[in-house]
């Protein structure tokens, strides 16, 4: 990995965060399969220490929070035994929350879908906040304790819960047709117009498309969650600073205050110190 000139070392990196599994990446790019690796054992704690430091003193107004399912090394059923029960084996999901204003992602975290990962999630959500905020999650029911612990009366939070047509059995592809969705007001004064995980949502496909380990019915998946953390850690890394929101046109980070131009892949490497 050492021996990787900067401009290789932008170039594998460019390809991984565009969804390209490390294979395709090795083919791409001419680099080995293990250097790649290891270069993203450097990069994916770099990345996470950065916005650790860097995504704090926010002045977020509407933020939405979401679970992301995926699986490292076998699907739940096929996992063997003596690896039963173990995290790392089987499923994984990905706390995110999202800025509805700048469409930052001030927070995210790979772990259980519990109330301890629910608890960590929102304790270093709140923890990067500089103001009082408007919250919505999904109906998952840890998210109420987990609020409350890290907020108590200091919120305006919602439960946004949909209602799915019972009637219609859940398909390989996607689940049952929405039919409802209920907006519940938990803590504080939530304004109903802003109740919504839509964003978040869309920051879901984005993630499926943006890394290969997320995508659907493939072999692209991780084999072993610090991978598959590391990865998580460079792609928002990449979202935040690099990459030009759509509708915006800036980066997130740019719209959030945090930086005041996009950057290169190049800049992003400097920064953490590669």
């Amino acid at each position: 990995m050492n021996k990787l000139s900067r401009a290789k070392q932008s170039q594998v990196i460019a390809a991984l965060v565009e969804g390209n599994s490390i294979n395709s990446t090795v083919r791409m790019t001419g680099v080995s399969k293990v250097t790649i690796l290891k270069l993203l054992a450097d990069l994916g704690p770099r990345c996470a220490d950065y916005q650790d430091r860097a995504l704090r003193n926010l002045k977020c107004k509407r933020l939405q929070c979401d679970e992301i399912w995926q699986f490292c090394y076998a699907k739940s059923k096929n996992v063997p035994a003596d690896k039963q029960g173990q995290f790392g084996y089987g499923d994984v999901w990905t706390w995110v929350a999202i800025d509805a204003d700048t469409k930052l992602v001030p927070s995210f975290m790979v772990g259980n879908r519990d109330g301890q990962s629910a608890t960590m999630f929102i304790d270093d959500l709140k923890g990067r906040l500089a103001n009082r905020v408007q919250l919505t999650t999904d109906g998952l029911k840890v998210y109420l304790e987990a609020v409350e612990g890290a907020f108590g009366a200091d919120v305006d939070y919602a439960m946004l819960v949909k209602m799915y047509e019972s009637s219609q059995e859940e398909t390989r592809y996607s689940p049952a047709d929405c039919v409802a969705c209920e907006r519940k007001a938990i803590t504080g004064k939530p304004n109903p117009k802003h109740i919504s995980t839509s964003y978040v949502e869309r920051q879901n496909l984005t993630m499926r498309m943006s890394m290969r380990r997320f995508t659907r019915l493939t072999n692209g998946f991780s084999k072993k969650v610090e991978n598959h953390a590391y990865a998580v850690a460079i792609h928002y890394m990449h979202y935040n600073f690099c990459r030009v929101h759509t509708t915006l046109r800036v980066t997130p980070a740019m719209e959030a205050g945090i930086t005041s131009n996009i950057w290169t892949i190049e800049e992003m490497l400097s920064a953490i110190g590669i």
